[in-house]
C-alpha cells in the first residue's frame, strides 16, 4: 500500500511539474522573442555598444523573460526529477545520468540570470560600472552568453541521456526518443557550422540558435511528459 502511494504521488507529481513547465515555457520563450537584441550582429538600429552602461533605460522591461527562466529553471528540474523517480530500477543509470545534467544546467541558468537581475542595474544606478561590460547580456560575446550556450547545451543532453530510459516500441516513447535525439544533433550541427563560418567571432549566433532549440524541444517533451505520467498513472491504478 505505501509503495502503490509513493508511485501515485510521484506520477501526480510529474504530472503537474510536466504540464507547469510546458505552459510557462511558451510564455517565456513568447517574452523573450518579443525583447530583440538591441547589440550585436541581429541589431538594426538603437544599438548599445562597449563598455554597455547606458542600458539603465532597459530595466526592467528587457529583464522580465529572466524572472519567468529562473522559475523555468526549477520547473524543469522538478520535472526530471520526476522522470528519474519514476524510472524503473533497470534503468536509473540513465536517468541519473540525465538528472545530473539537468542539475547543472539548471544552476548555470539560473546563477545566469540571477546575476543579471540582481547585479548589472544596481552596479549601473551606483556608477559601479568596473567589469560590467563583461557581464552584461547586452555583450554579445561576454559571461552571459556563453553561459547561455553552455546551460541549455547541458540540458538538451539531459534530454538525450533520457533516450535509453523510454525505450519500448510505443508511440509516445518513439515520440519522446525522436525528440530527444533530433534536438541533441540540430545542437550539435548548429555549432560546428557558425562555428565553421564565424569562428571565434560567432557572438551570441549560436546562442539564439540552441536556446530556441532547447525551449522547442522543452515544450514538446513536456506535453510528452504529461501523456507519459497520465498513462503511468492510469496504467498503476488499474
Amino acid at each position: 500500500m505505501e509503495n502503490t502511494e509513493l508511485h501515485k504521488t510521484v506520477f501526480k507529481f510529474g504530472y503537474w511539474a510536466a504540464l507547469s513547465t510546458a505552459v510557462l515555457t511558451i510564455i517565456t520563450f513568447t517574452v523573450a522573442m518579443l525583447t530583440p537584441p538591441l547589440s550585436g550582429p541581429f541589431c538594426e538600429k538603437n544599438c548599445f555598444q562597449y563598455p554597455f552602461t547606458e542600458i539603465a533605460s532597459r530595466f526592467p522591461r528587457d529583464y522580465y523573460w529572466m524572472y519567468l527562466a529562473i522559475v523555468l529553471s526549477f520547473l524543469y528540474l522538478l520535472m526530471m526529477l520526476a522522470i528519474h523517480q519514476s524510472t524503473k530500477n533497470e534503468k536509473k543509470l540513465f536517468s541519473l545520468i540525465s538528472i545530473s545534467f539537468a542539475i547543472m544546467s539548471s544552476f548555470i541558468l539560473i546563477i545566469d540570470y540571477f546575476v543579471q537581475v540582481s547585479v548589472i542595474q544596481p552596479s549601473l544606478l551606483a556608477g559601479e560600472t568596473d567589469g560590467i561590460s563583461i557581464l552584461s547580456q547586452f555583450n554579445p560575446h561576454g559571461i552571459f552568453i556563453v553561459f547561455e550556450e553552455l546551460g541549455f547545451m547541458l540540458m538538451i543532453i539531459s534530454f538525450f541521456a533520457l533516450i535509453p530510459v523510454f525505450s519500448k516500441n510505443t508511440k509516445l516513447d518513439k515520440a519522446i526518443k525522436w525528440t530527444a535525439l533530433i534536438g541533441f544533433c540540430l545542437s550539435i550541427i548548429s555549432f560546428l557550422l557558425i562555428s565553421m563560418i564565424h569562428g571565434i567571432q560567432r557572438e551570441y549566433r549560436f546562442e539564439v540558435v540552441v536556446i530556441s532549440i532547447a525551449w522547442i524541444e522543452l515544450i514538446i517533451l513536456s506535453f510528452l511528459f504529461v501523456k507519459h505520467f497520465k498513462k503511468a498513472s492510469k496504467s498503476f491504478s488499474d
